[in-house]
């Protein structure tokens, strides 16, 4: 079974960039999920790099997210439900108050788990 890591590349002109590693040069592409309150991203791009075993990230952020409030980017790799990481764009009031960033990053990891644990009684029910 392969496992994948990521790092921040940049975020530049509204979309985020990573590099996502296998842990082989031969690791098959993953299969990439990203979202904000529970909801899918569209238009995320998963290019491949001249390393073989890595790819380039691309998530584009909807300008419907850029608004008073923490939203919480969880990029996961959906075949395995590995988590990879996240990012977050705090905006407006919410700037100044840390603690609600990491709330949302825990909500959004606990729905990321309550998937996997969904999935998992019905692939061995």
């Amino acid at each position: 079974m392969t496992a994948y890591s990521m790092s921040k590349a940049r975020f530049f002109e509204g979309v985020w960039e990573g590099v996502i590693a296998g842990d082989s040069d031969d690791s098959p592409t993953p299969k990439i999920d990203v979202r904000v309150h529970d909801k899918p991203i569209p238009n995320v791009s998963l290019d491949p790099l001249p390393d073989p075993g890595s790819w380039l990230l691309k998530v584009p952020v909807p300008t419907t997210l850029l608004a008073d409030g923490v939203h919480t980017f969880m990029i996961s790799e959906s075949t395995l439900g590995q988590a990879l990481g996240n990012f977050s764009i705090i905006a407006g009031d919410a700037a100044g108050e840390d603690i609600r960033a990491e709330m949302s990053l825990l909500r959004a990891e606990l729905d990321m788990l309550k998937r996997s644990f969904r999935r998992h009684c019905r692939e061995t029910a």
